[in-house]
């Protein structure tokens, strides 16, 4: 159970529990926004009816291209919620791409090529739904379904996971928290490696060159940064020290293979050869914004680069792996070869 607390001058004093009129509410909210959700996708429908009859509440795609099923509890006991959001699986799992077209041009109201673009800035795959995971949204869960879930993602590879939301009520004010039953980073990687191809322990990530980071910079001081919001840093959080990680820029290619030297901390806190990185020439200088706020600052993950190219001389082939994320794990071998020869690298 999850317990908030207000900070009263030298004193906490805990802020009730309280629920929610309407767990439409919850949905209107995740369907605006499911990056509430920690999750990076778009949503394709709400109450997305199925061929036996079923409604999905919340329908989505990712990056990838792989389908998302989102499916609150409501009034089900959990294990009718759980048996249910198997189901319905059961019937995404066979969606081909053309239905899963069909699908969001029903419901979003235009092609789904051109939504895809509009949100994620990027083309849809051509291959849609070669995975597909589910989410349930729950208050919380009996222990029965718990270790139901936990059995499914832990022991069967299966993507499915629980979110769990709680109310808040103080002076007037309603707070909404979240958690997740287990690493939701964690159950996607076990789900992929049963679909994908072996992870090799490379990583891939996002330099972000623009108004906050500069690659110049990255480079001459060795790290490399996210920020804007916990759901773009904390991505950072999934390198550790010695893990080799190729560098790349949107629409443009790779530009650096190196190797990680320590976890991740605030930019602020992130020192070169004893100095603060903000107090050193900083080509952007942006790169401090809201420096003091954990939501909204920078993080920086030392790199120790051991081949970087600029911007304008970016490595890519037709077909090379590209991804949205901040971080993700490389695992496509044609692009691994590739970036082998192009950066010198045995790895």
């Amino acid at each position: 159970m999850t317990s908030l607390w207000k900070i009263s001058g030298e004193k906490l004093e805990k802020v009730a529990a309280g629920s929610l009129s309407s767990e439409d509410k919850l949905e209107s909210w995740i369907a605006g926004d499911p990056a509430i959700l920690g999750l990076d996708i778009m949503l394709i429908g709400r109450q997305v009816t199925t061929d036996f009859g079923g409604r999905i509440d919340l329908l989505g795609i990712n990056r990838e291209g792989d389908i998302n099923i989102i499916e609150l509890k409501r009034d089900r006991t959990p294990r009718e919620v759980v048996a249910q959001v198997l189901d319905y699986a059961s019937w995404v799992s066979k969606l081909t791409t053309k239905r899963v077209h069909d699908l969001a041009q029903k419901h979003l109201g235009q092609p789904l090529p051109k939504a895809f673009r509009e949100h994620f800035d990027a083309p849809l795959p051509e291959n849609l739904n070669n995975a597909h995971s589910m989410v349930i949204v729950a208050g919380s869960l009996d222990s029965s379904s718990q270790r139901i879930v936990e059995y499914l993602a832990e022991e069967c590879g299966i993507s499915i996971n629980t979110a769990f939301f709680n109310f808040f009520a103080d002076g007037g004010h309603e707070y909404l928290a979240a958690d997740w039953l287990m690493d939701q980073d964690e159950v996607a990687w076990k789900a992929e490696s049963k679909t994908k191809a072996p992870w090799t322990g490379v990583w891939y990530a996002n330099v972000g060159e623009g108004q906050s980071r500069s690659w110049d910079d990255m480079v001459k001081y060795g790290f490399l940064a996210a920020g804007g919001g916990t759901f773009y840093s904390r991505r950072l959080d999934q390198l550790n020290a010695g893990d080799p990680v190729f560098a790349y820029q949107k629409k443009m290619g790779y530009v650096g293979f190196g190797i990680v030297g320590e976890k991740s901390v605030m930019v602020k806190d992130f020192l070169v050869d004893g100095q603060p990185l903000l107090s050193l020439p900083l080509k952007q200088s942006n790169l401090g914004h809201d420096r003091d706020d954990t939501e909204l600052a920078e993080y920086a993950v030392r790199v120790e680069w051991q081949k970087t190219f600029p911007l304008t001389e970016a490595k890519t082939f037709d077909g090379a792996f590209a991804n949205q994320n901040v971080v993700c794990r490389l695992r496509d071998p044609q692009t691994i070869e590739f970036l082998k020869s192009a950066f010198s690298t045995s790895i």
